[in-house]
């Protein structure tokens, strides 16, 4: 199959149809067109095999992950998504593989409402994909990692480590039963990139980012971009009955700060806006936890039942 037949098949015609979208898959470059008086928010992230999946990770799942990694990140700015490219390198040419990527791909654009409007195949040494999707809100709206304040509360959505889990378990690191195992894999394969949530909390929130390379290397990041510390109650960090009894306390909290790829968001709200936010994101159906408080000196400090805790915890790091 050559690389234009493998276009026509796959991709052209998968997924949403956006109105927005003067021209799409098929030509030189894609049409949009951008909404008058919204800011555009774009993002790039790269999967590579062996780095960021296993060879043998289930196509549909690897497609949800990957466009799933770039809206967390539209998500976390309060964006709304709407349109992606995606530039894929293959060793070769697997026609079933590819059914189950593109068909992965449709079923995640189509529940976001984003059109795949054009990207590139190339042949190469080993599977990669790089996804670059576009977003747009308000102007001036933007959520930033810079914006925390001493004083402001500190939440994350949803749960941490689960993912962390699922990947224990497939590198064969943890003897899971079938229920344990099945509800980690699915958090690893197939995490919820809080789209809405991260809207609701553009007019709440003074900071706000994703949580990809766990949550003490990442919240470390935007204690650095905002020129404050943290002090995190690690009793409260939202843990699963799944990953507590399946590791055991101290573990999961481990895994909670380290694990990466949950794609929650992290953000710091001033107390002035507690009341709202509790409102905003419960209509939202949202799961939120406070896990802690921003202070003025530039530590990050960890307590554990009103004591100081160590961690060991570092996160994920590409290059070290």
């Amino acid at each position: 199959m050559k690389e234009f037949e493998l276009i026509k098949r796959f991709f052209e015609n998968k997924g949403p149809k956006r109105k927005d979208v003067l021209l799409g898959v098929g030509d030189d470059c894609a049409i949009v067109h951008s909404p008058a008086e919204r800011d555009l928010v774009v993002s790039c992230d790269t999967l590579v095999e062996g780095v960021h999946f296993l060879a043998d990770m289930p196509p549909e799942a690897l497609a949800h992950k990957a466009v799933a990694a770039n809206l967390s990140d539209l998500a976390a700015m309060g964006a709304e998504p709407a349109w992606m490219t995606l530039a894929l390198t293959m060793p070769r040419v697997d026609e079933d593989w590819l059914e189950g990527f593109s068909q992965g791909i449709a079923s995640i654009c189509e529940y976001y409402r984003v059109q795949l409007i054009g990207g590139d195949t190339c042949r190469g040494e080993q599977l990669s994909m790089s996804i670059t999707v576009h977003g747009h809100l308000p102007r001036g709206k933007g959520l930033r990692r810079s914006g925390a304040k001493a004083g402001d509360n500190v939440y994350v959505t949803g749960y941490l480590g689960d993912s962390a889990l699922g990947l224990m378990h497939i590198l064969g690191e943890s003897s899971l039963n079938e229920k344990a195992a099945e509800l980690a894999l699915q958090r690893h394969y197939y995490p919820t990139p809080r789209v809405f949530a991260g809207q609701v909390l553009r007019d709440i929130a003074n900071a706000c980012m994703d949580l990809s390379d766990g949550l003490s290397s990442d919240l470390g990041h935007m204690l650095e971009r905002s020129g404050v510390g943290a002090v995190i109650e690690v009793d409260q960090l939202p843990l699963s009955e799944n990953l507590v009894e399946s590791v055991g306390r101290e573990h999961a909290i481990e895994m909670a700060l380290a694990g990466g790829e949950d794609y929650e968001l992290l953000f710091t709200v001033p107390q002035s806006q507690t009341g709202v936010l509790d409102l905003a994101l419960k209509e939202a159906g949202v799961k939120f936890s406070r896990i802690g408080q921003i202070k003025s000196s530039p530590e990050l400090n960890y307590r554990l039942d009103g004591k100081a805790w160590r961690s060991q915890a570092k996160g994920y790091q590409h290059f070290e």
